[in-house]
């Protein structure tokens, strides 16, 4: 309880107050995913003339550094290290085009992973917007005072119930425009999104629940299922299970207390292949982010094959420049039934489309990724569709930040 309520009032705001810069999750990983390795990363974070004042900022980014060399614990200690100390950062500008006056956005965020909150650096840095990360650390008070700002992004993706209902408190009181209420953000769990949907017209999620792993082999009579520990994400430790000998076996690996199981859908298409959607919902507009084929039913962008495929992302390209007038008007109401049951500013699905012509939705999430790093001589049809995506999340704290925008309704 009392990390819910240990601070309901909201810091002072000042214009001059400037914290100390990150270099941010998203160069940092745009580097990572260029192939550097990680004493390339390192000197990445390095500070020519470093303080004692910057011994917090350099944590935080050695923690992301730790983070994309695949070192979780290593990574969550130099994150509380950093948070333990100053639980406030600014973005270093991104954008040498950046205006004298960019859009000021800060942006509450919970303790955690890459993906504990909205990845917003990976879009602000296209944007002429200054980016401010305000950790709320449970058992920690808030600063006393905070940067001025003219939108506030609630950015917290965890389903740890006391954390958003922390952040919902203040989204309630904030006194600047803000977006994505944390309250509605716990909407998006596996078990909540099935029951949810479970009978909007189009639209089939199914069903999944939340077991103790101990047990959990005994409450399935139906197959195939997956079967992953609650808090897991990308595809780690999922296993499908055609059968209780299977399930069972999985289940015993699992190093964990609670999973989630999942009925099992087969969402082939006529050529043998399946094929993964994700798509972004801009103030309840969607837009396609990438599609992914593979040979295989658990489908990963990165391990998906599409860099090695011209025929994959021959389809890819004509999904993007399709998918308004198609995709997007096939499943106009499915897709119109969850922008308006999620309520939230920004947020985006994975999806598929099924033979019968229903929405196949796997998931719902703030968390995750939307990019530009994908290499232009081999996607060239990606920069133009993630421009426009980004350009609409621009608009969109214009919108917020003027009072002008439209989506969800209150």
């Amino acid at each position: 309880m009392e990390a819910t309520t240990l601070r309901d009032v909201v810091p002072r705001l000042d214009a001059a107050l400037t914290p100390r810069r990150v270099r941010g999750a998203a160069p940092l990983s745009h580097l990572a995913f260029a192939g550097a390795a990680e004493p390339a990363l390192l000197r990445a974070i390095e500070r020519p003339t470093p303080t004692l004042a910057d011994a917090a900022a350099y944590a935080l980014d050695a923690a992301t550094v730790q983070a994309l060399q695949f070192r979780p614990d290593a990574a969550r200690a130099l994150q509380r290290q950093a948070l333990a100390t100053c639980p406030l950062y600014r973005v270093a500008d991104a954008m040498r085009t950046q205006s004298a006056a960019p859009l000021r956005v800060l942006a509450l965020m919970a303790p955690g992973d890459l993906m504990a909150n909205t990845p917003l650096d990976f879009l602000t840095m296209h944007l002429d917007v200054r980016l401010d990360l305000l950790f709320v650390v449970p058992g920690q008070m808030l600063p006393d005072v905070l940067p001025e700002h003219d939108v506030a992004f609630f950015a917290a993706a965890d389903d740890d119930a006391s954390v958003l209902a922390r952040l919902a408190a203040l989204y309630e009181t904030w006194p600047r425009p803000r977006l994505n209420d944390p309250a509605r953000v716990l909407r998006l769990g596996r078990e909540a999104l099935a029951t949810a949907l479970r009978r909007c017209a189009g639209l089939l999620c199914p069903p999944t629940r939340r077991l103790p792993r101990v047990t959990a082999g005994a409450a399935y009579l139906a197959f195939p299922v997956l079967a992953r520990p609650v808090g897991s994400h990308a595809g780690h430790d999922l296993a499908r299970a055609d059968d209780r000998a299977q399930l069972a076996a999985h289940l015993d690996a699992l190093d964990c207390e609670e999973v989630f199981v999942t009925d099992f859908v087969d969402y082939r298409g006529a050529d043998g292949l399946f094929r993964k959607y994700r798509i972004a919902f801009i103030d309840g507009a969607p837009m396609l982010c990438h599609m992914a084929v593979s040979e295989h039913w658990m489908v990963h962008y990165l391990n998906a094959g599409m860099a090695d495929s011209a025929a994959k992302r021959a389809q890819e390209a004509a999904a993007m420049a399709e998918f308004d007038h198609g995709f997007a008007r096939r499943h106009a109401s499915a897709l119109a039934a969850v922008a308006e049951w999620a309520g939230l500013d920004y947020f985006q699905i994975d999806c598929a489309e099924l033979a019968d012509g229903r929405l196949l939705v796997f998931e719902a999430d703030v968390g995750g990724i939307v990019h530009m790093m994908d290499p232009p001589d081999l996607y060239p049809y990606k920069p133009p569709q993630m421009r426009r995506v980004i350009a609409a999340f621009g608009a969109m704290l214009t919108r917020a930040a003027t009072g002008a925008s439209q989506f969800p309704p209150r």
